[in-house]
């Protein structure tokens, strides 16, 4: 295997630590500030020394040597804190004089401690009559993209890849995002409005985490490809059927249940550095 380590300078003292636990045969820096260690082999020596990697804010994954992006048909996004650095609708409850309380739920449903579907109706119900304009106010004044998204959804499509958004968010956003940015897919739930305002309901099914998988599923059928061939990223809980469904899922800044079970985790660096683990 290939270790990549990268977000931050190695120091040299650790390097010789990560040489010697894994039997790394050749290290070869690659700038900016990306190390890989080939003939490398994951130990429990090396597991050891895992805090002493992340207390340099560094990132590190063990990878299949002569992966390409290219090898990949699809890659499948989660929106908010993923693709996105906001949770939307905390930003529409801190328009309703609610953020605080949103947020509690949100945080508390993105851990796994609630239901997800339970938790979007739980927050929902406290935004019921908050002007739709307020969506647009979100949209233009504090969505912006993770660092490195346009990078690695650019690099993707030019590699031939298809690309969706599966998100428990909501239409407004992901449309938006879709056309923008050229996404092939997108699906989320979609805000019940009338009069001009929230009602507090979605329209229709809820997306939840299994709503997710079972997109991502069907865009595998569709395009032809197998299990192998699919990346899917999150951060959440609400990700993990979805991220389980992908032969390779990325964790991004992502809660320690979600990093635990993904294959790869992305703490400190950009969206765009999962592309130094491909040749």
């Amino acid at each position: 295997m290939t270790l990549i380590i990268q977000s931050g300078a190695l120091p040299t003292f650790l390097l010789e630590r990560i040489v010697a636990a894994t039997g790394a045969l050749t290290v070869e820096p690659r700038p900016p500030q990306v190390v890989c260690l080939h003939g490398a082999t994951r130990t429990p020596a090396f597991d050891g020394l895992i805090p002493l990697i992340e207390a340099e804010h560094l990132d590190w994954a063990f990878v299949e040597p002569s992966k390409k992006l290219s090898d990949f048909g699809l890659i499948c996004f989660d929106m908010d804190s993923t693709l996105i650095t906001i949770e939307c609708i905390d930003e529409l409850a801190d328009f309703a004089g609610k953020k605080e309380e949103v947020s509690a739920v949100t945080e508390a449903a993105m851990r796994g401690e609630i239901d997800y579907s339970e938790s979007l109706r739980r927050r929902l119900s406290l935004l019921a009559g908050l002007d739709a304009r307020v969506l647009a106010k979100v949209f233009g004044e504090r969505l912006l993209l993770s660092p490195g998204a346009r990078e690695l959804l650019e690099a993707a499509q030019n590699s031939g890849l298809r690309t969706a958004i599966l998100s428990g968010g909501f239409t407004y956003f992901t449309e938006r995002l879709r056309i923008e940015l050229g996404f092939d897919f997108a699906t989320s739930n979609e805000l019940e409005i009338s009069g001009g305002k929230l009602t507090g309901r979605v329209v229709g099914e809820i997306v939840d985490a299994t709503v997710k998988a079972r997109h991502l599923l069907r865009l595998t059928k569709e395009l032809g490809l197998q299990k192998e061939q699919v990346i899917a990223v999150g951060d959440g809980a609400n990700d993990l059927l979805m991220m389980a469904e992908a032969g390779l899922s990325v964790a991004f800044r992502a809660k320690p249940a979600t990093r635990a079970k993904a294959d790869i985790a992305i703490n400190f660096g950009g969206l765009d550095s999962l592309l130094n683990l491909f040749d």
